[in-house]
């Protein structure tokens, strides 16, 4: 008779026998994490996701979110002919309605509710409006996704300690920070796309830019003799692939990584050193437009 054969363990018996040694804080879990990913027990974008997952319950809202001056809001007094091309513009699905003030949130319209304005002779906007979800800036985003699960809502507005209106989030946003971002289809990958705004009016840069157009855009003069793109120099300086949050400071400039995984570089966050800044200096170019 033939010794019958074992069947091959599935990941999670792999994963669990490997942390069978119980991990005593983060930092030993994420070394018993990237054992797994060299030994093929995981690919990189589940040690990506994972990373960005332990990495969301250190993080507060007031690191992500959407400032208040850039904010797009629909003021509650403005006729439907100024609302509708606003909406279809910006092209949310959800806007926070506000009262001439943007402390003064009354709540959130959904832009398909806008649809009903040709069927409707008397739409009026307050009649549409969902109840605005209020959190502080120091929630962090493990917590706050829980709370967007259970409460069903996708955007949150963000109050400082005074009480005054400091932002908002939405849950794209949180999703973001754990599986990297999320395309849509008013998501754009034109060359100008490569260097923008993020959510908290920093300058966020592919790192698949090219030396060029970085140069240009900043005022810098990194040379491209040998690397081609800014993740080609930051790869070059370091002589390795960075880590998620990792900070490193080339020449005048500050690279942040925002996303990366164990093989490659994804986006960054770049801004002059804060002791190298001067204040007459202007800000590279945005596709996105400032709000004032």
């Amino acid at each position: 008779m033939e010794p019958s054969s074992s069947p091959r363990p599935g990941l999670i018996e792999r994963l669990s026998a490997l942390i069978s040694r119980e991990p005593e804080d983060r930092e030993q879990l994420l070394r018993l994490l990237y054992s797994a990913y060299e030994r093929n027990l995981m690919d990189a974008d589940a040690l990506a996701i994972i990373e960005g997952a332990l990495a969301a319950s250190e993080t507060r809202v007031g690191d992500i979110l959407i400032p208040r001056a850039q904010m797009d809001v629909i003021d509650i007094n403005a006729p439907l002919e100024e609302i509708i091309p606003v909406v279809i513009e910006t092209a949310h699905s959800r806007f926070p309605v506000v009262d001439g003030d943007r402390d003064n949130v009354l709540g959130i319209l959904l832009a398909k509710d806008l649809l009903r304005v040709p069927l409707e002779k008397d739409f009026n906007p307050r009649d549409w409006l969902r109840p605005a979800v209020f959190i502080p800036e120091s929630k962090r985003l493990n917590v706050l996704l829980r709370e967007f699960r259970v409460s069903r809502n996708h955007i949150a507005i963000v109050v400082d300690e005074y009480s005054g209106v400091a932002g908002l989030v939405t849950i794209e946003d949180v999703l973001e920070q754990i599986v990297g971002d999320i395309e849509d289809e008013y998501d754009f990958d034109e060359t100008l796309d490569n260097i923008r705004l993020d959510a908290a009016g920093r300058y966020r840069v592919k790192a698949q830019t090219e030396i060029d157009a970085f140069n240009a855009a900043f005022g810098t003069h990194f040379s491209d003799a040998e690397f081609d793109t800014v993740g080609g120099l930051i790869l070059r300086h370091l002589g390795r692939v960075p880590k998620r949050n990792e900070q490193v400071d080339i020449d005048h400039m500050r690279f942040q990584v925002l996303r990366a995984d164990s093989r490659r570089l994804y986006t960054l966050v770049v801004e002059p050193r804060p002791a190298e800044k001067a204040a007459d200096t202007p800000p590279p170019f945005s596709d996105e437009p400032h709000s004032t």
